[in-house]
């Protein structure tokens, strides 16, 4: 079993934002975010859940902080995590918010709503995400949300070229696929090709409520901003395509460093597997005999 991916390696990500394209010519439209993705990110994904396996397929003991950057004010509320108390609370979906429902084991749905605005719906918790695109968009009225407000853009190699690009994350191979069937299965093919395809999605999200990095009560303060950039891998020999997720999460109050995930989604042909369900956190196992 592999830690989960924190900044004890060294982080490089070789893609450039660019700015859009011109309009084509007098009189045309210029292209919007849909219509110029550099990458195709809709459809449905499944987890693979090939590392931080406890982690993310159960619920860990009160104060299993491995790999978490935690300050002391960060342990000193994880230590007091109380999951019947949450439960009681109507605070069920702390560990479904924007900050730990990517490492949730279950699968995602990508759609455009228009043209300006991707959306990613979760079948754990039920949730949903909306990533906006438009320079001018704002946050909804209202208190903050679980998934709160992502500002989102494409990001393409120099000089808008097209072709792969190679995004290393902590070693010089770059990301690869791991093997595993989604929902902690494990095996599968052998890593895929180190280049993503010609572009990323950037993502930078605040404006959220306070939640969960994991399951047993590691917090997230609403004063993080949590930064992603989705790539799209080559499609593998097999013709398995996968998705990947980089996570950085950055909170002055409860971490003293940048937490960062890696995360695996395999493509599925349809949602035929689709299955929501509510927010619900079962509970850790019983501490270990004296």
């Amino acid at each position: 079993m592999r830690r989960a991916f924190v900044v004890s390696t060294a982080f490089v990500v070789a893609l450039y934002a660019s700015c859009p394209a011109a309009a084509q010519r007098s009189g045309s439209a210029a292209p919007t975010p849909r219509s110029s993705a550099p990458i195709d990110l809709t459809g449905y994904w499944v987890a693979v859940v090939s590392e931080d396996w406890r982690h993310r397929m159960a619920t860990p003991r009160k104060g299993d902080f491995e790999s978490l950057p935690l300050n002391a004010e960060g342990r000193r509320v994880a230590n007091e995590w109380d999951l019947e108390a949450d439960n009681a609370a109507g605070l069920q979906c702390k560990a479904f918010g924007v900050g730990g429902i990517m490492r949730q084991p279950g699968r995602l749905h990508i759609t455009w709503v228009d043209d300006d605005t991707l959306q990613i719906e979760f079948d754990a918790g039920s949730q949903t995400r909306l990533l906006e695109f438009a320079p001018n968009a704002q946050p909804p009225p209202g208190e903050p949300t679980w998934q709160g407000f992502s500002r989102a853009e494409w990001q393409r190699p120099p000089g808008g070229n097209q072709g792969p690009v190679r995004a290393q994350i902590g070693n010089s191979e770059g990301p690869i696929a791991p093997g595993g069937g989604g929902r902690g299965q494990r095996g599968g093919p052998p890593p895929s090709a180190s280049l993503t395809e010609g572009g990323s999605l950037h993502v930078v999200t605040t404006g959220f409520r306070a939640g969960y990095l994991r399951k047993n009560g590691v917090p997230y303060s609403e004063d993080a901003t949590i930064t992603e950039y989705f790539h799209r891998l080559p499609e593998h020999a097999n013709g398995d395509v996968w998705l990947h997720v980089l996570t950085i999460v950055e909170d002055p109050r409860y971490l003293n460093d940048r937490f960062m995930t890696s995360t695996h989604f395999k493509r599925e042909p349809n949602g035929s597997k689709w299955n929501p369900t509510e927010c619900r956190t079962p509970p850790p196992p019983p501490p270990p005999a004296p």
